[in-house]
């Protein structure tokens, strides 16, 4: 019966993907028009750290009063709900098609604003796991997102660049400062790594303090990296804003 059905199902219904949220028919992506609007979109944000703001075009005051090492973030949405879910899902429970769903959309909100003016990199760098958690996890959901980033925009991914030398503890819970604790000389170059003039664009799911990603930049920038962006599905609001 479920065959016959589905023969009978107009020609474009049939090849159109189902959404991997509501499971009714997707458009050119695995996503409804009606989900994709869901979806917590970053609209004011700072010109920095895509911090969400009530204005646009604006640096925060912690860019302002402590700029970050990095350039700029890209980022489509804030860590808000039902996006969170769709990040945990894929980084916690292994679901690598909604992966793939959020960076097939990252690389469409790329592309956009390549198209309006920001600059391309020379390549793109996911951020490293420690070994013990990779083995724990059984994959880096950065390194998943790179490489599907630069299968559709095109850009080579340099995923031994970075190296993340020490295990520390999660960083969920912890404040900016903690977070800065708790990273310091975790992380260093590879051996391969080339990196002087080049503008790179490092790659994570969610973006929350920026600690991670002024580190890394710092790094790459005092080994003579030219510019230093970061590309993210997320980024989270400051605790109490909604």
């Amino acid at each position: 019966m479920h065959r016959l059905l589905a023969r009978l199902r107009p020609a474009w219904l049939r090849h159109t993907p189902s959404c991997q949220l509501c499971r009714a028919p997707g458009g050119e992506l695995a996503i409804c028009t009606g989900c994709e609007a869901d979806l917590p979109w970053l609209t004011g944000q700072c010109v920095q750290c895509a911090l969400p703001l009530p204005t646009q075009g604006l640096p925060c005051g912690d860019c302002l009063k402590r700029p970050p090492a990095f350039d700029r973030v890209e980022a489509p949405w804030r860590y808000a709900f039902p996006l969170d879910s769709l990040v945990t899902r894929f980084k916690h429970q292994g679901r690598w098609p909604l992966g793939r769903l959020l960076g097939e959309m990252l690389a469409r909100h790329l592309a956009h604003a390549f198209d309006e003016g920001l600059p391309r990199p020379a390549c793109l760098l996911p951020v490293p796991l420690a070994a013990p958690r990779l083995r724990r996890r059984g994959f880096n959901q950065a390194q998943m997102l790179a490489r599907w980033l630069g299968d559709e925009l095109r850009i080579p991914v340099q995923d031994s660049w970075l190296r993340r030398i020490t295990d520390s503890p999660s960083q969920q819970d912890l404040d900016a400062a903690a977070r800065r604790r708790n990273l310091r000389n975790a992380f260093d170059l590879g051996s391969q790594a080339q990196v002087a003039g080049l503008h790179l664009a490092l790659v994570d799911d969610v973006l929350t303090t920026g600690t991670t990603a002024h580190l890394l930049a710092r790094l790459l920038k005092r080994a003579g990296a030219a510019r230093v962006d970061v590309y993210c599905l997320a980024r989270t609001p400051r605790p109490g804003d909604r």
